[in-house]
């Protein structure tokens, strides 16, 4: 059995396609040389002649088919109406893995179909392999991030979630020859259950840009008081950053659950990641460890982080940020 792996497209409410779409291309590209050169494949659901605005991103990115259903319906993702046209194509598609990315309405659909389907949905993914047999190898974090766990599926199609920032697009951007396949599914009489009239923006999302940023410094438990990530700030401040921080930092109250990264936060590659006072619990690491360079303070010489670290500062974090402040 072998029928492709198949990624659902999420269109953001700007109207773009999401990125982790692009990563999980680039890994099912990865994978498909395991399972007898499979296909890479798509499936959205959009506004009604909106297809063509998409298709040269696709046939850069890897796909080898993109199944679509256009209707003026489309205009804001609703739980009812989007899992139901999903179930219907992936019936219609028969694939063999089923990958979808674990952004706010990508954890809302997943369960939802992988239920309507009776088959099992392996969540928050960190890595995704092809065992001998040709079976997807799931991997994520349990135990609250004290075990990696890989778990395979007994039942078709295969599915798994997996965090924006885990995986890298595509480096190649020769095109495919994509087939674009219109399903042409019914919607007549259907009635969503809610009806979206309106969005509007929280100001917390413009505080802190971590999904998109290239330069972060986070801090842990040992910047101790609010007054400690206040030198977290400057420092990103003076290098054009972001903040970010540990879970028990925001279970402290020193910073807000927008800025947490890790297994219960958020999921970051930016190009420099900074930890300050963090020791380096998995839970943290699996958040951040495909950064490109890595610095970390720390007080504690045997801290875990100084393992993934590229450089370590060891001493006192407040003795140590001021003079980067000065230097900067």
């Amino acid at each position: 059995m072998s029928n492709g792996i198949l990624i659902w497209t999420e269109i953001t409410r700007d109207g773009f396609i999401h990125p982790v779409t692009f990563e999980l291309a680039g890994k099912a590209n990865e994978l498909s040389p395991k399972l007898n050169n499979s296909p890479v494949m798509g499936f959205v659901v959009l506004k009604t002649g909106k297809i063509d605005d998409y298709k040269e991103v696709f046939e850069i990115n890897g796909f080898d088919k993109v199944f679509y259903v256009e209707d003026d319906t489309f205009d804001f993702y609703k739980s009812d109406l989007y899992s139901r046209v999903a179930l219907d194509m992936v019936k219609e598609i028969d694939p063999e893995i089923l990958l979808i990315g674990a952004t706010e309405n990508g954890r809302d659909i997943a369960p939802r179909i992988s239920t309507m389907l009776h088959t099992g949905l392996t969540a928050d993914c960190t890595e995704l392999d092809i065992t001998d047999d040709g079976k997807l190898a799931a991997t994520r974090p349990t135990f609250g991030g004290q075990l990696m766990a890989t778990i395979l599926s007994k039942k078709f199609p295969q599915m798994a979630t997996v965090r924006p920032k885990v995986f890298k697009p595509m480096k190649s951007f020769e095109k495919k020859k994509t087939a674009f396949i219109n399903m042409n599914l019914d919607l007549v009489g259907f009635e969503p259950s809610i009806e979206i009239l309106n969005f509007i923006k929280s100001q917390k999302s413009d505080l802190n840009s971590l999904d998109s940023a290239e330069i972060i410094v986070a801090g842990g438990k040992g910047m101790q008081s609010k007054s400690g990530f206040n030198l977290i700030k400057q420092l990103a401040d003076k290098l054009g950053g972001v903040i970010g921080a540990s879970r028990v930092a925001v279970e402290m109250g020193l910073a807000s659950q927008e800025c947490q990264i890790g297994q219960t936060g958020k999921t970051v590659s930016p190009k420099l990641y900074i930890a300050c006072g963090i020791s380096g619990a998995l839970q943290h690491t699996i958040g951040m460890d495909k950064s490109s360079k890595i610095i970390a303070i720390n007080s504690d010489k045997n801290a875990p982080i100084f393992k993934i670290a590229d450089y370590g500062y060891v001493g006192d974090a407040f003795e140590i940020i001021p003079q980067l402040i000065e230097k900067l």
